[in-house]
């Protein structure tokens, strides 16, 4: 049976809505439901191969790979398969067992069954097989990929014992997705990049590394919680390095800087790169979301551009444009975006940006905060994001077995958290 939940109605649509959300996923910012299905419940992920993600290159750079190198076609598109394994992960191991230093274009969880391109600069390079992963050479472009020249991924994944198998009222509702930040973002059950990345911007930085190494939530495993609490006294550091399981390596990494007397900002600079600005990211998603929310909650919608809103123009359902001023010029094929923070953000007269304004002031903090003199590589301008989820050719099996694709940067289980309503994400999967 599914428990009753408070429900409110969303004035602008007029549909009920579901505000009793798990509190994990409100300290991700995430304080409501905005579709009005009742959810199927069940859990994701009890394999592996329960999750499956490809990501889906754009066309220019799918269309024109070489199976052979020369002057023109002299860049490696490599196939990353992995399984059990996150990509941070997978590229050391890759690194140790292969010798070939690889570069992926996106992050992906080892809770799942992935296919993702990379490259690497060396010419000479050994692909095969690791532990975890199949390294691939699909073969050479024109071009060295990027990030952008991937348009979303494409998802495959098994609902285990859900309450129901029939979810096409779910479908009528699809478009009403806000595109949130996933839990992934925040760490899922420790819930601690976001905290980590606040105290960065405040320039807490002896903070930071303390909430890295100490900060644990109900969700967070005991083993976790007991190394956690050993971290809370500086005493400790030494035996902790002795204790410290092998999947906690960026703990290990700054437990080490400071057990040689480093400070904090050396310590938090032996955190690899790309984990350092995925802390302040994490907090740039925490307070979208917490804005996204509270705009849902006052009934502004989120699919259809209002005037002064910045809005994308959509190459195609999964393809970002033009980012423009919307003007009521009649043009119907827009999406709303909402500015992040970052020290470009200018409060306008747009009704999503005097939102996140307000949020700042909350926050005590202002678009310079973002401009790190301490930490020039964590300093993030702010960028957009686009309002809905956007999710294209959604489809089911009666075993609840869902496929869909969605745009680079969103989350799969934005949409699964509406179509299951899960009581509890973590157990759930999430």
């Amino acid at each position: 049976m599914i428990p009753t939940r408070k429900k409110i109605m969303n004035l602008d649509n007029q549909q009920t809505m579901n505000e009793d959300v798990p509190n994990i996923d409100r300290m991700a910012g995430i304080e409501i439901y905005s579709t009005k299905f009742d959810g199927i419940g069940g859990s994701i992920k009890a394999r592996n191969e329960d999750f499956k993600v490809l990501e889906l290159l754009v066309k220019s750079i799918s269309r024109d790979i070489s199976r052979n190198s020369d002057n023109s076609y002299r860049f490696p598109v490599l196939l990353l398969q992995k399984k059990g394994l996150d990509s941070n992960h997978a590229i050391i191991e890759i690194s140790n067992q292969l010798g070939t230093k690889v570069r992926v274009l996106g992050i992906k969880d080892s809770k799942a069954v992935t296919t993702q391109y990379a490259t690497c600069d060396n010419k000479k390079f050994r692909i095969g097989k690791t532990t975890h992963t199949n390294l691939s050479l699909l073969g050479y472009s024109k071009h060295s990929i990027k990030k952008s020249h991937i348009k979303g991924n494409q998802f495959e994944i098994n609902i285990s014992n859900p309450l129901r198998s029939d979810i096409d009222e779910f479908i009528t509702e699809i478009n009403n997705i806000p595109n949130y930040y996933g839990l992934q973002r925040f760490g899922s059950e420790r819930l601690v990049t976001h905290l980590v990345g606040r105290e960065i911007i405040n320039r807490n930085f002896k903070k930071a590394v303390e909430i890295f190494l100490c900060h644990t939530t109900e969700y967070d495993t005991q083993c976790s919680k007991e190394i956690r609490e050993k971290c809370n006294d500086p005493k400790n550091y030494g035996h902790v390095l002795k204790i410290i399981p092998k999947g906690m390596d960026i703990e290990r990494n700054l437990l080490c800087s400071l057990v040689d007397g480093k400070g904090s900002i050396s310590a938090l600079r032996s955190v690899p790169l790309n984990i350092r600005r995925l802390f302040v990211h994490a907090y740039q998603a925490f307070m979208f979301n917490k804005c996204l929310s509270s705009m849902i909650r006052n009934g502004e919608s989120i699919s259809c551009c209002l005037k002064n809103d910045f809005c994308f123009k959509l190459e195609n359902q999964m393809t970002m444009g033009k980012l423009m001023k919307y003007l009521d010029d009649g043009n119907t094929n827009l999406v709303p975006a909402m500015h992040l923070p970052g020290y470009s953000f200018k409060s306008t007269d747009g009704r999503f940006e005097n939102s996140l304004s307000l949020l700042m002031k909350q926050e005590n903090i202002s678009p310079k905060d973002f401009y790190l003199k301490e930490m020039q590589e964590l300093s993030v301008e702010g960028g957009f994001r686009q309002l809905p989820l956007l999710v294209n050719d959604f489809a089911y099996s009666d075993n609840l077995l869902v496929k869909f694709k969605i745009p680079i940067g969103s989350y799969a289980t934005i949409l699964l958290r509406e179509l299951m309503k899960p009581d509890d994400p973590i157990k759930s999967g999430f």
